[in-house]
């Protein structure tokens, strides 16, 4: 067959259901080969990047990898800040571009660059394909790479004149294997850590959000009381509500929570990325004894030096411990400090539940009506900004994976592409992005995307005419920012033009009642709201007054 549709046949072989792209000459040939697919659909895009980041919100919800498609050049070049993204988030992902023919790589030619090269930084392997007839392996690689732990990015190039050729091969049957788990004398020394402390902690990272490892995680935390402080990135590890999650760390400043963490006597890890919350952050003197259980053993850190590293499958090593625990349930642990942070920062949440004011919306009040409005299972997405910050310490969830920030690479313009994504993937749950003005309009044409695919979504902007995180961060460090304001549109004039629902809420008491109105329209629905980011230097004074009450 030609070498393009065998391409398509493996893709098939893996199980791939979506590719998002934007294609162009160089990829003819495959897209023929792919419109043909009875099991793959192609969702065409209006930007590169925000094709990256709908396969990287496909992938993060289903922990298989979509594809996101671009030509050579200036589409490989689009593509890269959402593959980024996806990379460091842990998101699996496989990238496909185009490239020009052969004949013309080693020469200066028309829109000819190394996309190969460009892509190996942000990915866990990058290769073209030179010969039709190792199609077949570099998929079933290139697919296992992204799946296996940590997840990730994975590049492959076709250039035009092998895509036409033939090829006798044929797919490779997928296999998939158990990942490989800890030995159980370590498990036997990391159980005997716990039973040595008064005050362990947990700190869950993006490792957790993995189903059946927070499925383990709740059963060791109900058997023991032990707190867990998630990541951003580690959101709904375990129940909100349940006494012992202590909800989100990773602020720069030092919260609540983290006087939890200074008070432990062990530091349990589990699934953590330093990309999101380094240590340096909550282990400054380098004196905090910790148990480091991942995937991957842990990144040399001079503030991150575990005692002891139980490196496996993350699930299968909480089964150990628990077990353990099980057989052995006495344990003389206190967990005062850790219960009265959880009680001063669930106030902290409440504060202004009940803000009448108006022309100016708190955060705090916009994220409290949200989280009254959305369900257990519905989905969160957070762009990043200023917003972000606030997501991240008051918008707490039930379930993994119904809160997706990005924080690893941290790229704004993720929230709209995302937020289709999500809505592909889970079509019965409510699905709403919260961006600021400045991010939303750096993917703003996917708007277009949305209602061409009729997309149940809901985007609510936080409008300050501002780029407020740098603001914020600024005012912070040198007491005024440089100027970063800047104009919008008129938000009801660009959701009519797109062919949304479009609301404009200026009293917080309206607040809730049009987003239980946009949640439930047919079709994409905009909601745009005048943040008072006036709370963002209070936030700042308050954590720098926070001291141990107890």
């Amino acid at each position: 067959m030609k070498a393009s549709d065998l391409l398509v046949k493996c893709l098939e072989e893996e199980g791939i259901e979506y590719i998002f792209g934007v294609p162009g000459e160089e990829n003819a040939d495959f897209m023929m080969s792919l419109e043909d697919s009875t099991q793959i659909k192609f969702i065409l895009t209006r930007h590169e990047q925000g094709a990256a980041f709908m396969a990287e919100i496909y992938g993060r919800l289903t922990g298989n990898p979509a594809g996101a498609l671009g030509t050579l050049g200036p589409g490989a070049t689009n593509l890269i800040t959402g593959v980024a993204d996806s990379n460091m988030d842990r998101a699996p992902m496989l990238v496909l571009t185009g490239q020009g023919s052969t004949d013309r790589l080693h020469k200066e030619s028309h829109q000819i660059m190394d996309v190969v090269a460009m892509f190996q930084p942000v990915t866990k392997w990058a290769t073209t394909i030179l010969n039709p007839n190792t199609i077949p392996e570099i998929i079933r690689k290139a697919v296992r790479i992204a799946r296996t732990e940590k997840p990730g990015a994975v590049h492959v190039e076709l250039p035009e004149d092998i895509a036409a050729m033939d090829s006798t091969a044929e797919p490779l049957k997928a296999r998939r294997f158990r990942r490989p788990v800890a030995d159980s004398k370590i498990v036997d020394e990391a159980f005997s850590m716990l039973k040595e402390a008064r005050r362990p902690i947990i700190i869950a990272g993006n490792g957790c959000i993995r189903r059946r490892a927070s499925k383990q995680l709740r059963i060791l935390c109900e058997q023991t009381g032990i707190g867990v402080a998630s990541t951003f990135m580690a959101k709904g590890c375990v129940d909100m509500d349940a006494a012992y999650c202590l909800y989100t760390v990773g602020l720069g400043s030092k919260d609540r929570i983290s006087m939890a963490i200074d008070d432990a006597d062990l530091v349990i890890t589990l699934g953590f990325d330093m990309v999101e919350y380094h240590p340096q952050l909550w282990n400054p003197n380098r004196d905090k004894n910790i148990i480091h259980a991942d995937f991957l053993a842990a990144e040399i850190d001079e503030h991150y030096l575990p005692r002891t590293e139980v490196i496996g499958d993350l699930a299968h090593t909480l089964w150990m411990l628990n077990e353990r625990i099980s057989e052995s349930p006495d344990f003389d642990f206190d967990f005062a400090l850790q219960h009265k942070c959880r009680q001063d920062m669930a106030a902290d949440f409440a504060e202004f539940k009940d803000d009448q004011t108006v022309d100016l919306i708190r955060p705090q009040k916009a994220l409290w009506d949200v989280r009254q409005v959305m369900g257990p299972h519905d989905i969160l997405l957070s762009d990043v900004g200023a917003h972000k910050m606030w997501i991240a310490r008051h918008y707490q969830c039930h379930e993994p994976n119904t809160c997706l920030i990005p924080n690893g690479f941290c790229s704004m313009g993720f929230a709209l592409p995302g937020a289709i994504a999500a809505g592909i993937v889970h079509p019965d749950r409510r699905i709403l992005g919260i961006a600021g003005d400045a991010g939303f309009l750096m993917n703003v044409q996917e708007m277009e995307t949305a209602r061409r695919i009729n997309s149940n979504i809901t985007m609510m902007i936080w409008e300050d005419h501002a780029y407020g995180l740098i603001a914020w961060k600024q005012e912070g460090q040198f007491g005024r920012h440089t100027d970063l304001a800047f104009g919008n549109p008129d938000w009801a004039k660009l959701a009519e033009s797109f062919g949304w629902n479009g609301h404009i809420v200026n009293r917080s008491t309206d607040l809730a009642g049009t987003l239980e109105t946009a949640l439930d329209e047919a079709g994409p629905s905009l909601i745009v709201i005048p943040i008072d980011y006036r709370e963002n230097v209070l936030l700042t004074k308050k954590l720098g007054e926070i001291t141990c009450t107890i």
